[in-house]
């Protein structure tokens, strides 16, 4: 171990800045960590369904101001891709190239992913399992692949975007939430209209689900030109970092407090809107307020990553980005199910009084959970590390003859 740590500091280049790599590797973390404290798969009647302890115990929402940190990985990958993008220009590489070699590695691990529980489907299927559960498991699965498609779709726009001001798409956001939320629906006017009410229900629904889309895309584009202007030398100085902080902050609480945007940063199922489906007004200044945080942990992170060891862990990380991402939930779902055959030994041992193990299977509907929760994380961990090692030579692909730490 010793060796390696070693290895991984004397390849990193001298110019390549540890902290962005820290800012991603925390993003990646937080998403998986904070997916497997809100989740639970709760068997019941011979059906797995999918619950989050957000529903019973909504006083937890501050949980998820921590954990749902896309935003600083949007941030991050507009930065980085608009520094790629600008190198690649000035050494000559075709734009269709460039765009190749920066989604390989997302779509190699996803294609994996994707491989295996489709296979694991027909398994269960064939083996008796209900439609509805396998549903369930394989929408929670393949779920979180609505990001790359998203930050796929950015990375390809970025020589459109990178000098956009994230003023503008944060304006989108507000108008369709403006449309969504602050006015009487048209079709409200127009109920006993008979055809004309038909067809302006119609255009109603057709200017909610484009309201949708546009909210998919505008609301993380913010981030992504926040990272863009990074890259290009315009958000400097802590003065920057505190202000996007400080205001996003403060326009988030209000939008929760007076708005009527939920508390929560994540979806829950069940509640009857969402600040991610699609991105709210709340989840973009939220977000601005974790951009201007990541600006102002820099130096420090800076500071502790010219420890070997420090750094060492953050390029571990980084290099299975996607593999933990794309198979955290995997992980999860294996330790559940790993967990019920132990509860159905301890059960035929007259171990275990009521037969379920805390904190796996049952409703998330008590602090109780939470902290048995809280208990299963490392072995949690311990599955997914298991992932990585199975499948990350599909995110590293033919990558893996360049030094380790030189990649970005």
């Amino acid at each position: 171990m010793r060796d390696l740590v070693a290895r991984l500091d004397a390849e990193t280049p001298p110019d390549r800045d540890r902290a962005v790599d820290a800012l991603r590797a925390l993003a990646i973390l937080g998403v998986v960590a904070g997916h497997w404290l809100v989740t639970a798969l709760v068997v019941d009647s011979g059906t797995v369904r999918v619950a989050s302890p957000l529903r019973y115990l909504p006083q937890l929402a501050p949980v998820s101001w921590v954990f749902q940190t896309l935003a600083v990985f949007f941030l991050v990958g507009g930065m980085v891709g608009t520094r790629s993008h600008l190198r690649a220009r000035a050494e000559g590489v075709p734009y269709g190239r460039w765009l190749a070699g920066r989604t390989a590695r997302l779509f190699r691990p996803a294609a994996a992913v994707a491989v295996v529980w489709g296979m694991a489907a027909v398994a269960m299927l064939a083996a008796g399992v209900r439609l509805e559960s396998v549903q369930a498991l394989v929408k929670l699965v393949l779920s979180p692949m609505w990001f790359l498609l998203v930050f796929v779709a950015l990375t390809a726009a970025t020589p459109l975007v990178s000098r956009l001001h994230p003023v503008w798409p944060l304006a989108v956001v507000a108008c369709v939430d403006l449309t969504r939320f602050g006015v009487v629906p048209v079709s409200a006017l127009a109920e006993d209209a008979g055809l004309l009410g038909g067809l302006v229900d119609a255009a109603a629904g057709l200017g909610e689900g484009m309201g949708w889309w546009l909210n998919v895309a505008a609301g993380w584009l913010v981030p992504y030109c926040l990272g863009a202007a990074w890259a290009r030398g315009r958000l400097r100085g802590r003065v920057t970092g505190w202000a996007l902080l400080l205001g996003g902050a403060v326009v988030t609480a209000a939008l929760v407090t007076w708005g009527g945007y939920p508390a929560a940063m994540v979806g829950v199922p069940g509640a009857s809107l969402s600040n991610l489906d699609p991105p709210s007004l709340a989840a973009v200044t939220f977000g601005l307020a974790q951009s201007g945080a990541a600006l102002l942990l820099l130096g420090p992170l800076r500071r502790l990553l010219r420890r070997p060891a420090a750094w060492a862990a953050v390029a571990l990380s980084n290099l299975a980005a996607m593999t933990i991402f794309l198979w955290h939930q995997t992980a999860m779902i294996a330790v559940t199910s790993a967990g019920l055959l132990v509860e159905s030994a301890m059960l035929w041992a007259g171990v275990l009084g009521d037969g379920t193990l805390p904190g796996l299977r049952t409703a998330p509907d008590d602090p109780g959970w939470v902290l048995a929760r809280v208990a299963w994380l490392p072995l949690f961990a311990v599955a997914l590390l298991a992932c990585c090692a199975v499948f990350h030579g599909w995110e590293r692909g033919r990558s893996h003859s360049k030094p380790v730490a030189a990649r970005r």
